[in-house]
């Protein structure tokens, strides 16, 4: 693997660093329950997953029948 065949200064690595920024998710309110979460994600809203409005998975629980 290539190496530099001198050392480099700390102000040239400080100079390529500069440009790696924290950058704030950005959250979006969910159209059909109204909860706020990460866009693109699935989200957990009384045992259901949501995605884009819809539901993905439905962990209620489930309801016996009665046998006769």
């Amino acid at each position: 693997m290539p190496n530099p065949k001198r050392r480099h200064s700390q102000q040239r690595g400080a100079k390529r660093r500069t440009h790696y920024k924290a950058v704030a998710a950005t959250w979006s309110v969910d159209q059909t329950t109204g909860e706020s979460h990460l866009r693109h994600r699935a989200h957990w809203v009384e045992g259901k997953l949501y995605y884009r409005g819809r539901v993905v998975v439905d962990k209620a629980p489930a309801v016996e029948e009665e046998t006769k």
